[in-house]
């Protein structure tokens, strides 16, 4: 081998530290004029198709006190089961619906999104998942953002073939 290639030492990992929230929702935190409002803070703009829904979110650390520092993100399809972007393979053609929130938590671990109720979107394998909510926290602590699932209750039938639940 001409050029051997060294062996490279794995980077010391950071915590998002204790001001992420700042940082990532400035307008919520009373630092105004470096965005006219916080990304992700509104996911409905106009008249858009689904059940709206209200999601609340509530976030306890390891000894089980509410976060209050944190951000909570939320991925989502559309009612119909579409994504935003224009490099979604079944994107949302409807712009009113952004497909995507976030939400600082308040004093009581709680972030809140006014949303629709998602429907069903294909899988890996071609077979619909069961109507989802992707999550991703972030707080003081965290090494890597936490990212989990919200299921709907009222969709058992959907929840049972879920490739991800199963």
């Amino acid at each position: 081998m001409l050029h051997p290639t060294p062996t490279l030492k794995e980077t010391p990992s950071q915590t998002a530290g204790p001001y992420v929230h700042i940082g990532m929702t400035p307008n919520f935190c009373d630092i105004t004029g470096v965005i006219p409002q916080d990304l992700g803070k509104t996911m409905i703009n106009g008249a858009v198709e689904g059940e709206r829904i209200n999601l609340a979110v509530r976030v306890f650390d390891g000894v089980g006190v509410p976060l209050f520092d944190g951000v909570v993100e939320i991925w989502q399809a559309d009612a119909s089961g579409n994504f935003v972007g224009p490099t979604a393979p079944n994107s949302n053609a409807a712009p009113a619906f952004t497909g995507w929130g976030r939400q600082p938590l308040s004093e009581a671990g709680v972030a809140t999104f006014e949303t629709i109720k998602p429907g069903r979107v294909p899988g890996p394998d071609g077979k619909l998942m069961a109507p989802h909510i992707a999550l991703w926290i972030v707080a003081r602590g965290i090494n890597i953002g936490l990212q989990t699932r919200l299921y709907f209750e009222d969709e058992a039938e959907a929840n049972e073939t879920d490739f991800v639940l199963n």
